[in-house]
């Protein structure tokens, strides 16, 4: 094929002369592209504001939580309470190798913080050294809890964000001051400002952190833990261990490994998995409809080549008699094609683009909503190739005119 240009201004010429049918299949071209992308902007934004909220959170915890007995087992009567223990612990990172992350809670609602004449109620967490691998944080001031906090059972604290505005509206660094929960008075040595809607037991905005071994002889716990969160490591999935950990926490406290109302797993590898495969049949089901569409307009570009290239047929004839090569011919329509397409495409593209700015900064700029480059490049690719094969008919038929047949016609 041969592009020259008096080949493209004979195809400016038709397209003005077809305004309104140019218009009108310009628009389905517009209208496809701009769907297609608008929705793969959307999807990828919803999908951000999801992960921002989920962010921090081990997406491979499960977490144990003891409950009620719902079968009688060895002689033990149904409805029997049990709680979670250290030597569960123990027993889980001897016997599980698979474990990466075992770390018990304690925890305390409904409490009452003060510092001077500033209060709020936050819930106390009383976790280990390595509960940051489950729930990362993100300290502003400070430090987290370290392995000698622990061992030591100091007085120290990690407030939340909510709690720290709350207690020092005037901000600054807080640590190093104390503050008072019951007849409890707690050294601040971090501020988490983390926000995420994942969380055990209590958002991180409005808890306080202490060393569980503190927690446990605060609430005269002895050796009872209330939750046991575990990770595994790495390549390892959490759903193939959940037999094995019931049926060792089972054998400790002597109940039926298949009650699986005794003690509660939330697994949220699961919930992760769910989320995401939610997130691939929504792009699949955008491409689908976007695509779609974007066919249709590539459809109407195509007939209004048809009705074009029979209102021209006796140009078409007249061109051929004084010497215009087929390849010539088929040129002039593919590219009237292709030029209406990409011109169309274009605008669509724009218009994603913006509308898309616009709900980014409504969300506050958090998740990115836009586009991304090479996405751009592949729809224009895409819409080229479309207009191409949309002009490919029209162009054999304007190829197939017999000179005779169109003067016979004139």
């Amino acid at each position: 094929m041969r592009f020259d240009i008096d080949s493209f201004r004979e195809t400016a010429d038709s397209l003005i002369r077809n305004k309104r049918r140019t218009i009108l299949t310009g628009f389905g071209v517009f209208w496809g592209l701009f769907m297609l992308l608008f929705m793969i902007g959307g999807g990828k934004g919803i999908k951000g504001i999801l992960e921002e909220n989920f962010g921090g959170f081990a997406t491979n915890t499960i977490v144990l939580i003891s409950a009620n007995t719902s079968k009688p087992y060895k002689g033990l009567p149904e409805g029997r309470y049990w709680n979670l223990d250290r030597t569960d612990i123990e027993r889980l990172r001897a016997m599980m190798p698979e474990l990466d992350v075992i770390s018990p809670m304690i925890s305390g609602w409904g409490n009452t913080v003060e510092y001077g004449e500033n209060s709020c109620s936050g819930s106390i967490k009383g976790v280990s050294a390595d509960y940051c691998r489950i729930e990362n944080p993100r300290i502003r001031y400070g430090r987290y809890l370290n392995e000698t906090d622990i061992r030591m059972e100091r007085k120290v604290c990690v407030i939340g964000k909510r709690i720290y505005k709350e207690l020092f509206p005037e901000g600054g660094d807080p640590c190093g001051k104390f503050i008072k929960s019951g007849d409890m008075y707690l050294r601040i040595v971090g501020v988490d400002v983390s926000s995420s809607n994942v969380s055990i037991n209590s958002s991180p905005s409005q808890s306080i952190m202490i060393p569980e071994t503190l927690a446990a002889r605060f609430y005269n716990r002895g050796n009872d833990v209330d939750i046991i969160c575990l990770t595994a490591k790495g390549g390892i999935h959490t759903s193939i261990l959940e037999s094995r950990i019931r049926s060792i926490i089972a054998r400790n406290h002597t109940f039926d490994p298949e009650d699986h109302e005794a003690m509660m797993m939330l697994n949220t590898e699961e919930i992760f998995m769910i989320v995401d495969n939610l997130f691939r049949g929504l792009n699949f089901l955008i491409w689908l409809v976007g695509l779609g569409t974007l066919l249709a307009g590539c459809i109407g570009v195509s007939n209004i080549m048809m009705v074009t290239v029979k209102e021209r047929t006796t140009e078409i004839g007249i061109r051929r008699a004084i010497g215009a090569m087929p390849g010539e011919i088929l040129s002039q329509i593919i590219a009237e094609s292709v030029a209406l397409t990409l011109a169309s495409g274009s605008a669509g593209i724009v218009f994603a683009v913006m509308l898309l700015n616009i709900f980014e900064k409504a969300t506050g700029g958090g998740a990115s909503f836009q586009i991304s480059f090479n996405t751009a490049v592949l729809a224009a690719t895409l819409l080229a190739v479309l207009g191409a094969l949309a002009g490919l008919a029209p162009a054999l038929r304007a190829m197939a005119v017999k000179p005779v047949d169109a003067m016979r016609d004139e």
